[in-house]
């Protein structure tokens, strides 16, 4: 069973906000698959689906950003998903707005969702698809930014981003992770 996580902050307020580019592109994969988050357990929703044979679950963490793996944790021990089959979007300040970059594992750059999964979890060795976001210019303190809504010019990339990174989920799915890396890093 694979497990794709969206990173998020929960509720209308914070929807169409950039860190909330994970859950975009959670629901970009609902979405193109007729899907639905209809299973609530360990403060997240989820869908729990079958995709090319395989069960997969597509989670939505509802702790906020910050506490996102009191709920990621739980989950995978309940389900019994081994950490290679989990993979992790979000936001990330240090890549321009619409691109992404995928890896294998890493640090939290500062990330305090992924921070709290490495937690929980109890190691980097995770994968992940970072959606830039780029960072705030004029002085605005990162916290406003993060939680202020994306621009009409940057609108278009991010769609296109979120698009990519659904691909590369797609991909996930169905070969090995370091073929979706090369393929998806080039694209970016």
């Amino acid at each position: 069973m694979k497990c794709i996580v969206g990173l998020g902050n929960p509720g209308r307020n914070y929807a169409k906000t950039r860190h909330n580019i994970g859950f975009m592109a959670i629901d970009e994969l609902l979405d193109r698959n007729g899907w639905k988050l209809d299973k609530s357990k360990f403060n997240g929703i989820y869908a729990l689906e079958h995709f090319y044979g395989d069960k997969i679950i597509l989670l939505e963490p509802q702790t906020y950003m910050n506490l996102s793996g009191e709920c990621i944790r739980p989950l995978m021990d309940f389900y019994d998903i081994p950490i290679e089959d989990l993979i992790v979007i979000y936001d990330d300040l240090d890549l321009p707005c619409g691109e992404i970059r995928l890896r294998e594992k890493g640090g939290h750059g500062g990330h305090n969702g992924i921070r709290s999964m490495i937690d929980h979890l109890g190691t980097k060795d995770f994968k992940r698809i970072r959606l830039g976001i780029g960072r705030p210019r004029g002085g605005m303190a990162v916290s406003d930014y993060v939680l202020g809504t994306f621009s009409k010019d940057e609108t278009e990339l991010v769609g296109a981003s979120v698009k990519l990174a659904a691909d590369a989920c797609d991909a996930f799915l169905k070969k090995p992770f370091p073929e979706v890396m090369t393929e998806f890093n080039t694209k970016a």
